[in-house]
Order: C-alpha cells, then sequence, then structure tokens
C-alpha cells in the first residue's frame, strides 16, 4: 500500500490540492482520505457541503472557506496556517479544484512562497466524459462554462465550434436548453457529441449521436434541468482545400524564411516566385508581412 494511505502523525506544511467525488463516494481514493484524515485543516469552496461528506467519511477537521468570491484574502489565511507549520487540503463542492471551480488563486499563491503543493488526483467530469464519448482518441479541448448569456456566449461558442479538436463544454441544469438552442443556431446539428449528465451518480445519463436527434432527445427528456451537464462535441472538420492552403502557406513562410535570412528581400522573393510559380504579389506581400513581424 503507498506510504501515503498509512496513518502519519504529522504532515509537513504543504498545500495539498485533493481531488474529491463527482458523484459517486466510492470514487474518493485511499490517498486522498488519507490525506483528508492527516491535515491540520481543509479549505473548503463550501464548509457546509464538505462537512457532510467529512461526516460520512466519520473525518472531523477545522473548516475554512475558499471560494471565488473570497480567492485572495483566504490565500492569504491559507499562507498564515502553513508559516504556523501547518498542513492544508484545499477542496472544491466535486471534483479537482481549480478546474472550473476556485483553487488556482491559492495554489499560486503557495508555491510563490516556496511551499510545497501536493496535487491528489482523482475523480473528474472532464476525463469521465471523455472517456465514454467515443469522440476523442488524440487532442481535445477543456471550455469549462460559456458566459451565462448574451451577445459574448454565442460569439465564444462559435469560436469553439471552428477548431478541429473536440471540445468539451459544461453547462449548468438550467442553462441546458439556451446550449442545445445555441448549439442548434450555429447549425452544430450534424456534429456527432456525446451529452453527460450527473456523472457518476444514480440518475448518470448519456445522449449520443448527430446533435439534431441529441438536441431532440434532451428535450424530451423532462429531467433535464436536474443536474449539471459536460458535453464532448466533435471537431470541425477541415476540407482538402483549406488543408492544401494551409500547407502551402506554411510552406512559403518557410521558404521565404529561410532566404530572407541570407539574401535581400527581393532577391528571396524572385526565387520562390521562380520555384513554386506562385503570383510575385502574393510572395511579395508575405514576405514583408514576415520581415515587419520580425522586426517587431
Amino acid at each position: 500500500m503507498n506510504s501515503e494511505a498509512r496513518a502519519e502523525t504529522k504532515r509537513e506544511p504543504s498545500l495539498y490540492v485533493v481531488a474529491t467525488p463527482i458523484g459517486n463516494m466510492g470514487d474518493l481514493s485511499l490517498r486522498a482520505r488519507a490525506v483528508l484524515e492527516q491535515v491540520d485543516r481543509i479549505a473548503a469552496e463550501d464548509t457546509r457541503n464538505t462537512a457532510r461528506m467529512l461526516d460520512a467519511l466519520g473525518i472531523k477537521k477545522p473548516l475554512m472557506a475558499h471560494h471565488a468570491h473570497n480567492e485572495r484574502e483566504s490565500a492569504q489565511g491559507v499562507l498564515a496556517c502553513l508559516q504556523r507549520g501547518e498542513s492544508i487540503a484545499l477542496v472544491s463542492d466535486a471534483g479537482t479544484p481549480a478546474v472550473s471551480d476556485p483553487g488556482a488563486v491559492v495554489v499560486r499563491c503557495v508555491a510563490e512562497a516556496g511551499f510545497k503543493v501536493v496535487p491528489v488526483p482523482g475523480a473528474s467530469s472532464v476525463l469521465a466524459v471523455v472517456a465514454a464519448s467515443g469522440l476523442v482518441d488524440a487532442a481535445f479541448t477543456f471550455r469549462g462554462f460559456l458566459p451565462a448569456k448574451g451577445k459574448s456566449r454565442l460569439d465564444e461558442l462559435k469560436g469553439w465550434l471552428a477548431c478541429p479538436e473536440p471540445q468539451v463544454v459544461f453547462e449548468a441544469p438550467h442553462r441546458v436548453m439556451q446550449l442545445v438552442d445555441d448549439l442548434e443556431t450555429l447549425g452544430a446539428g450534424n456534429r456527432n457529441m456525446c451529452a453527460g449528465r450527473e456523472l457518476t451518480k444514480q440518475f448518470e445519463t448519456f445522449y449520443r449521436g448527430l446533435g439534431d436527434a441529441v438536441f431532440a432527445q434532451i428535450r424530451q427528456d423532462p429531467n433535464s434541468e436536474r443536474g449539471e451537464w459536460a458535453w464532448v462535441i466533435e471537431g470541425s472538420a477541415i476540407s482538402e482545400d483549406d488543408a492544401t492552403n494551409a500547407q502551402a502557406s506554411a510552406d512559403l513562410d518557410a521558404w521565404l524564411a529561410l532566404l530572407m535570412a541570407e539574401l535581400p528581400l527581393k532577391t528571396a522573393v524572385a526565387l520562390v516566385v521562380k520555384a513554386t510559380g506562385l503570383a510575385k504579389n502574393t510572395v511579395y506581400n508575405r514576405a514583408l508581412e514576415l520581415k515587419n513581424a520580425g522586426n517587431t
């Protein structure tokens, strides 16, 4: 058994960033439980929720509030505890602190002050929905929550949908219908996607398939506005023409950079035009852009 899962009398002054279950208490790791039992105190996003979890585990520890509205102030409180020689566990209501939850500020402050930051990984709704989607076999981008409303919401979502890799998006239960409408408005009905609700919980639900089918299923689900959602949305397909143009642009930049490092601009342009057959104006304008970018 890992030494951290055995009882210890005292932990060194460190900040332990502890992942807690996202729904199923059975997902709490032995290591996470040992840390929660052994630290001097726990900084929690919501002390009431954390107190209930600790009661279920039979653990009693002093709690301090650390949430989105007091991050900078509570970071100083955490530092004061560490300076007194105490060890602190940082937890959110579910999952990992600093991943769509408060935590990044205190982690940065603690690290900059020279104290040790120890990640204690565990359940993750990001990885859970990615693993269950069947849509990710290489890179993906985790986006988290969209803005609640306004033009910025649609603009941001439109930008995400333009990316070639799958996008992982969170949505609150009371805004899931708005997400369905927004995706439909932006023409995502022909994209493969996987929408998961209540991950790891009793009523865990997944809808998979083309967007239009997923949207219809969610609209027909009487419980769709109960529990948070995590989505994986297929990336934007790149046409052969787009891919060819992108490669041609990359090749042009490579040739120009190489030749301009050794030759005057006009000479480099003339050689590239002769070698590639590209229009002189196209090559010359790109050469000027590269030269100006290098001088800024």
